[in-house]
């Protein structure tokens, strides 16, 4: 089991369809994203890389976009799934984009804006840290 983060840069503004969420107006910046992966961590991060896939998570819809891209990925291999906890960490400094990757909690959102790269990255990082959680990474993954 995994808990991770993708940093995602968005270029341009641009008003993005997400599924049943409809229509959202995204701003350029970085986004935090914050998933689990209950078998193939690899698996998952690499299906979020490519660009082929059918579009099924939130996030999918967001990474489809020519403007966006996933800069790194923050993670960590644990026998317990730390995703909720993580998002709300996360949402205390980052702009929470609503009902974004939580249909299946009930967080209000799992995707977080910062204007800066190095906001997204500290704040996800220190989030890790606050719950003792031994943070790796990949990065520059475009």
């Amino acid at each position: 089991m995994a808990t991770y983060c993708l940093i995602i840069k968005l270029n341009n503004n641009e008003l993005i369809e997400i599924g049943k969420l409809g229509e959202i107006d995204f701003k350029k910046g970085y986004y935090v994203y914050v998933g689990s992966a209950l078998n193939s961590l690899e698996g998952r991060i690499k299906r979020h890389l490519r660009d082929e896939k059918k579009l099924f998570w939130h996030v999918d819809y967001l990474l489809a976009s020519s403007n966006s891209a996933v800069e790194e990925v923050i993670f960590e291999k644990s026998s317990a799934k730390w995703e909720c906890e993580i998002a709300q960490e996360i949402a205390v400094s980052g702009l929470s984009i609503n009902h974004f990757g939580c249909s299946d909690c009930k967080c209000d959102s799992h995707l977080f804006y910062f204007e800066k790269y190095e906001d997204a990255e500290l704040y996800c990082l220190n989030s890790f840290k606050k719950f003792r959680l031994n943070a790796e990474y990949y990065k520059n993954l475009i």
